[in-house]
């Protein structure tokens, strides 16, 4: 039975972060199985509205502190648009106004209402805190907040395990929830495929190639990587780290390298257009990132998916897809010295590690995940 989803999320392209591609592959994933799924976002100047099939953009202004985040703050017409569309099932991928959105239309069309929890919004607050008030106190209003809003949803997607755990001691009368991981395109982000630009653009001389592919912001905890280069460079001399991304912290990343003496050893790639990622991650031999701000990372499926070991902080879900000695190794994310260790262990292990690195992202397939998926709409449709 072929369904009609609309998806409701806070954050959307242009953007580019976790959340954006976790809704687009949903998006893509569903529509390969015979659904019709339309897409409810905030508005952006640049977001390419006037030509986008099946997404409905509201009306938004910008948060100062997220550059690139927008809030859909103002009244509009949702309901009516649903009920127009004949929408079978309300998924949200947030829990800011778009979320809020979401769940009000559900309430008033009698439609079920789907959370995936992405993002630990408690630790979000350390760096993009809107009021200057006590994170104390913050966090404690959003607890609340979270409990109330978790507890009226129809079903919950956590991403991994530990965050399934969270949620649960967070609200305890919340509805179904399941672990469903956001699938990884198995297909099309893969080993063998053709890497030798990527490694001749960048000038890496038949060195070793460390990856690393995310924001550069705050949260992501880039520095500790930078700083880790100073001791990978001491084994391998001519290894390089290629940082792909954009953010608010790349002049300060850029900076710290200069600092660091690793201007040589370090090549900031800047925005890599989505055509190209997956040969990035066939070039590289280890993938590294030090995020404590994980829930679920689809960048280490993404490598792991393409056959390459990864060096990931022990912390949020990293843990759960990486294996210590066996497709990757794990570091304490505030030890830099750990962080080179880590990624040392990856690039002498590498090629015993590749063919474990493929089978865990096989696990996670996006075929398989979009039919665990599948059967949690079921279960809230009327019999």
């Amino acid at each position: 039975m072929s369904l009609r989803v609309a998806l409701f999320t806070d954050s959307y392209r242009p953007t580019v972060d976790g959340v954006v591609n976790s809704v687009l592959a949903t998006r893509q994933s569903l529509e390969a199985h015979g659904h019709r799924v339309f897409t409810f976002a905030p508005e952006d100047p640049d977001n390419g509205h006037s030509v986008e099939r099946d997404t409905i953009f509201l009306k938004a202004k910008g948060f100062r502190p997220y550059p690139g985040y927008r809030l859909a703050v103002f009244p509009g017409h949702e309901i009516s648009v649903l009920s127009d569309l004949d929408v079978d099932v309300i998924h949200s991928h947030g829990v800011g106004f778009m979320g809020i959105k979401g769940l009000w239309c559900s309430w008033a069309t009698k439609i079920p209402f789907v959370q995936t929890y992405h993002t630990q919004v408690q630790e979000a607050l350390r760096y993009y805190s809107p009021v200057n008030l006590s994170p104390r106190f913050l966090q404690r209003l959003l607890r609340i907040y979270l409990r109330v809003f978790l507890g009226r949803c129809d079903a919950v997607i956590a991403l991994t395990r530990t965050m399934m755990r969270e949620l649960r001691a967070l609200a305890p009368g919340m509805q179904r929830c399941r672990v469903i991981p956001t699938g990884v395109d198995t297909r099309r982000f893969q080993p063998g495929l053709d890497a030798d630009w990527v490694r001749d653009r960048w000038g890496l001389n038949g060195g070793k190639m460390i990856l690393h592919v995310g924001r550069i912001a705050p949260e992501k905890n880039l520095p500790v990587i930078l700083a880790a280069m100073t001791s990978v460079r001491r084994v391998y001399p001519e290894a390089k780290l290629v940082v792909v991304g954009v953010g608010p912290q790349l002049d300060e990343c850029k900076a710290l390298a200069a600092r660091l003496g690793l201007e040589d050893a370090i090549r900031f790639a800047g925005f890599v257009p989505d055509e190209d990622l997956p040969a990035y991650y066939a070039a590289c031999d280890v993938f590294a990132t030090a995020s404590t701000f994980e829930v679920h990372p689809m960048v280490v499926l993404e490598a792991l998916a393409s056959g390459r070991p990864v060096a990931g902080a022990n912390a949020g879900g990293i843990p759960e897809f990486v294996r210590h000695g066996e497709n990757g190794a794990l570091f304490d994310p505030s030890d830099p010295r750990g962080a080179a260790d880590a990624m040392l262990l990856s690039l002498e292990k590498g090629e015993t590690m590749q063919e474990a690195a493929r089978a865990t992202a096989l696990n996670y397939s996006v075929g398989r995940c979009t039919r665990q998926l599948e059967d949690v709409y079921r279960t809230l449709m009327p019999s």
